[in-house]
């Protein structure tokens, strides 16, 4: 009969107090090491922070290393990582990894056991969670600001939801590798331009690499320039391409496209809506909104909400949103729906916490730094737009530049993208000479206008992508088309007219 097993004990205290199965934990690191593949077919997604025994954590941690190497993982092949562990030499040293796969117990229901180190682990954390709320409540020692602590409780809880740990220790940078290979991955498997999610726009997607998880990026541009077409253009893309991988079989953790939240503090759903359903049925949004259209239009408007009705695009059209109310929607929809993208529309609209209001430049400062704390928190990518200011007007080259970004240097700072968006037709179309009306125009006049017309035709629905800042690679221009009357922005048929870079 095997002997039995001498199982560490943690603090007595602690161990009444703390929700923890160190048998368990026990079995479980016994079945993997008699078996390997028993780690390789586990669906929940253990970590060595979640073994409530920290031998045990070690022991996992080392297991996961060396199946990362190929090697076969037994007590004979971990013995020489733990020869100096104090910890484990107070248990018999090397013996104990021995005597852990001595009856393999934990053979029979090794994902059974696995949830159940899972799920103590997700109690403790709440616990702390606990505990630190009413410590903070308690404390009033310091201003009490209700609010505040109620967003990072609700943050905490979002963390312990989602299986992260409350501590947020510094990740193994072998952790950090396995996230980056399957990034590399991802764009060698998508083509080799794209490692993020998709924007739907091919010469963008080569620009900047995709839509990266946690990155906030600015997307600017005076009124006019079609910056709130483009974001729209970009959600739709995203959305729509994760609905036809799922369509495909292809499941979501695979596809470029992502289930996205469109925070619209500008216009209402229905807007948007109408936005959508003319860029895909090709119909004027002027003709839908007026009901100017045939029953021929009709029918392909229908046959396109039909298509569109099962699109992951979750728009909240609620006014005046503060940042920290913005952030509790997106972790419900992330939550719920698993979005991977989100676009606030715009970022001079959201309000920040009261103490700020005071001064404009702190609370866009707040506003800013919040976006990018949520995009890190989610790890999605967050789309913020915003207004440039009346510098650019003054200008003869209206070309936007990092500094027209309105009212606070913390946008810019945060960003870990700014795009410009920059239509030249629109500035040109105000500069049309005026003929005289009912007498016929001079040579000089007529000339004048003929050169205007000239040069109207060849940058008509030309627009230009100016990508200002980009922490993961070159700066420079893409250049796409727009198509107003539908909204819509696509790539540029003649490649050779697409690109300026410059590092």
């Amino acid at each position: 009969m095997a002997e039995p097993i001498p199982f560490p004990r943690a603090d007595e205290t602690a161990a009444r107090a703390l929700p923890s199965n160190v048998e368990a934990e026990a079995a479980f690191l016994g079945a993997a090491l008699i078996d390997n593949r028993v780690i390789e077919e586990l669906v929940t997604p253990l970590r060595p922070d979640h073994f409530f025994e920290p031998v045990h954590g070690r022991i996992f941690e080392r297991i996961l290393q060396l199946l990362d190497r190929k090697a076969v993982v037994t007590p004979v092949t971990l013995k020489p990582y733990f020869e100096a562990d104090e910890a484990l030499k107070e248990l018999g040293g090397a013996a104990y990894l021995a005597r852990l796969t001595a009856d393999g117990q934990g053979l029979l229901a090794p994902r059974e056991l696995a949830e159940q180190i899972y799920d103590l682990a997700l109690l403790r954390e709440l616990v702390a969670v606990g505990r630190n709320l009413v410590n903070s409540a308690l404390d009033t020692s310091e201003s009490v600001e209700p609010l505040e602590q109620v967003a990072q409780a609700e943050a905490a809880l979002y963390k312990v939801a989602e299986g992260a740990s409350t501590a947020s220790e510094a990740q193994g940078f072998a952790a950090a590798t396995r996230t980056a290979l399957g990034m590399i991955e991802t764009a060698l498997l998508s083509g080799g331009h794209i490692s993020g999610k998709t924007t739907g726009l091919t010469s963008v997607n080569e620009k900047i690499g995709g839509l990266h998880d946690s990155d906030l990026i600015i997307l600017a541009g005076r009124p006019g320039m079609g910056k709130t077409s483009l974001a729209t253009n970009i959600a739709f893309n995203a959305a729509d391409r994760l609905r036809r991988d799922l369509a495909d079989g292809i499941p979501a953790e695979k596809s470029v496209g992502a289930a996205t939240a469109f925070f619209s503090l500008e216009m209402s759903a229905d807007q948007l809506a109408t936005r959508i359903l003319a860029e895909q049925s090709g119909i004027s949004s002027e003709a839908l909104r007026m009901g100017k259209i045939s029953r021929e239009d009709f029918q392909q408007l229908s046959y396109a909400s039909q298509r569109l009705a099962e699109l992951p695009l979750y728009i909240d059209d609620t006014p005046a949103l503060s940042i920290a109310a913005l952030r509790t929607r997106a972790r419900r929809l992330k939550r719920r729906h698993d979005i991977g993208l989100i676009v606030v529309d715009y970022l001079q609209l959201l309000q920040g916490s009261g103490r700020s209001t005071d001064n404009r430049v702190n609370e866009i400062s707040e506003i800013s730094r919040g976006l990018k704390t949520l995009a890190k928190e989610l790890s999605v990518p967050v789309i913020a737009l915003s207004q440039l200011s009346r510098a650019v007007e003054q200008r003869d080259d209206k070309r936007p530049q990092l500094s027209d970004l309105r009212e606070s240097g913390s946008i810019e700072q945060d960003a870990d993208m700014v795009w410009f968006v920059f239509r030249e037709d629109y500035y040109h179309a105000a500069k049309e000479p005026k003929l005289p009306e009912g007498a016929s125009a001079d040579a000089a006049t007529e000339a004048k206008y003929n050169e205007w017309r000239e040069e109207m035709e060849r940058i008509h629905g030309l627009a230009e992508l100016i990508v200002a800042k980009q922490r993961h690679g070159s700066t420079g221009k893409v250049r796409l088309r727009f198509e107003s009357r539908i909204t819509r922005f696509t790539d540029l048929a003649d490649e050779s007219m697409r690109y300026d870079s410059h590092e």
